[in-house]
């Protein structure tokens, strides 16, 4: 049963008056969520010091990797409505503990995430004010994550709609920028202008002599890029046809990225160079947009990229405690957490205490690191790093249970295409070994605070057996078909 505003719906009654996204609009949620613009001026760094040129062909390898882990995702929303995302995917088809432990996960996903996302934008905030000639103190930065906050707030407490469409004019902004720097540098390689003589070298999209190893463990970076791509699964109770519309938003969100990110990739890797100056500058950039926007076109264009950047960190945060809050109101409506989780605005559908409590939450835990001595970019990339491990857990739930779906009797997925996600499971295994293995303090420390997080949802699941019946006989009866 739905609730709204604290009282239950019955069983038929009709709620499609209030399914208002459409196609584009649940894609601009996963969209969003991974922010094209900060992976694009982030992510291709490290990828860049562990195969030099062969960035866009990396990138390949990590959209192939990205898809068979979203096969799982594609197939299962075709099936399954809910709010609750790997909740109720690995619930319906793995049973009830199973959910809750793989929803559990995905929570701490979405929570690390928007952390990790509040210093981003204190990050980008930071950039932008430089650019723009304006000293900030450097402690100052938090100070940013609170009045973020309070937006993301006054934007998620309004309907759904409302906040996919800002999305989705800030993502399409953000993304329109990005291909016209790429064809300006593609542009002027191509005729000579540019201050680089190794052309358009097109052996990037190949791997070259680059050793295969290298290649893997620089994809796992690249993707990263897609981190958060099942989001918009959260919305599809809100969404007008969800059985149609989530797993083609998924689909959509997935290949837009992963066509943006490979065409960005290449303009990037002949626009700094593909000799090996080139290759050194593209591995130190501290912003490649900024940098390649100041050389190709000018800094008018760097100060508008350094803005777009912001806004676009801002729609990602938006889009993370948009998600973290539905799951939330999905574990709260079956028992688990606080009843005023469960309840919803009755005009807008929103979750309105679990929305409050998330984004609270996620401000504490960036300000929190900064009153303590760490940097934004610490913030950043120390979240993302507990966030994408708590990822991989989730996503690997999901992929054990549409091939544990494919092998039952009623299953409509035929059996031969379980390999996909078997192959998703592989290339997710590689990433966590990656994230594991040969780092340094404080990196160290982060499985571990990953793995505590994924253990005390274990803990709960099994100290409560009531909530995983609860939680079966909801989703038995109503999500899967």
């Amino acid at each position: 049963m739905t609730t709204h505003g604290g009282a239950a719906t019955p069983p038929g009654t009709d709620t499609h008056s209030r399914r208002k996204l459409g196609l584009f609009s649940v894609a601009a949620i996963s969209v969003g969520f991974m922010g094209p613009v900060m992976a694009m001026a982030l992510n291709g760094i490290g990828v860049a010091g562990l195969v030099g040129k062969a960035v866009p062909f990396t990138f390949i390898v990590s959209f192939v990797g990205t898809m068979l882990v979203a096969y799982a995702f594609i197939r299962l929303t075709r099936f399954i409505t809910h709010a609750g995302s790997v909740y109720a995917l690995a619930g319906s088809t793995l049973g009830p503990r199973a959910g809750f432990f793989g929803g559990f996960a995905l929570l701490g996903t979405y929570l690390f995430f928007a952390a990790c996302i509040t210093g981003a934008c204190a990050v980008f905030f930071s950039a932008m004010m430089s650019e723009l000639g304006i000293a900030v103190p450097e402690r100052a930065w938090v100070i940013v994550p609170v009045v973020v906050g309070l937006f993301v707030l006054l934007l998620n407490l309004r309907e759904s709609a409302v906040t996919a469409r800002t999305l989705l004019a800030i993502g399409f902004v953000g993304i329109v920028a990005m291909v016209i720097l790429s064809f300006v540098i593609i542009g002027k390689v191509a005729s000579g202008e540019a201050p680089v003589d190794t052309g358009v070298d097109f052996s990037v999209l190949l791997p070259g002599d680059v050793p295969f190893s290298a290649i893997m463990t620089a994809a796992v970076f690249g993707f990263l890029s897609w981190a958060g791509f099942e989001s918009g699964t959260s919305l599809g109770e809100e969404s007008k046809d969800p059985k149609r519309i989530v797993p083609l938003a998924l689909t959509l969100a997935v290949v837009l990225a992963g066509v943006i990110y490979v065409f960005v990739m290449f303009a990037q890797a002949i626009g700094y160079g593909t000799d090996a100056t080139g290759q050194d500058a593209f591995a130190g950039a501290s912003s490649t947009l900024t940098e390649l926007s100041s050389t190709y076109i000018g800094r008018w264009y760097a100060v508008a990229i350094s803005v777009i950047a912001f806004f676009v960190a801002f729609a990602s945060l938006l889009s993370s405690t948009a998600a973290a809050s539905r799951l939330l109101f999905a574990l709260a409506r079956d028992g688990f957490g606080p009843s005023s989780f469960a309840r919803t605005n009755p005009s807008t559908g929103v979750p309105v205490n679990s929305t409050i409590f998330t984004i609270v939450l996620t401000t504490i835990l960036a300000v929190g690191l900064g009153l303590f001595g760490a940097t934004s970019v610490d913030v950043y990339y120390w979240y993302a790093t507990i966030a994408v491990l708590c990822m991989v857990v989730a996503y690997g739930m999901t992929s054990v249970g549409v091939i544990r779906y494919m092998f039952r009797p009623t299953s409509k997925i035929r059996r031969w295409e379980a390999i996909i996600p078997a192959l998703g499971l592989v290339f997710l295994g590689y990433v966590y070994i990656v994230q594991v293995t040969g780092q340094t303090a404080p990196y160290t420390y982060f499985p571990w605070l990953a793995g505590a997080w994924c253990l005390i949802g274990l803990v709960i699941v099994l100290a409560k057996p009531d909530l995983a019946q609860r939680i079966g006989a909801r989703l038995t009866t109503e999500d899967l078909d």
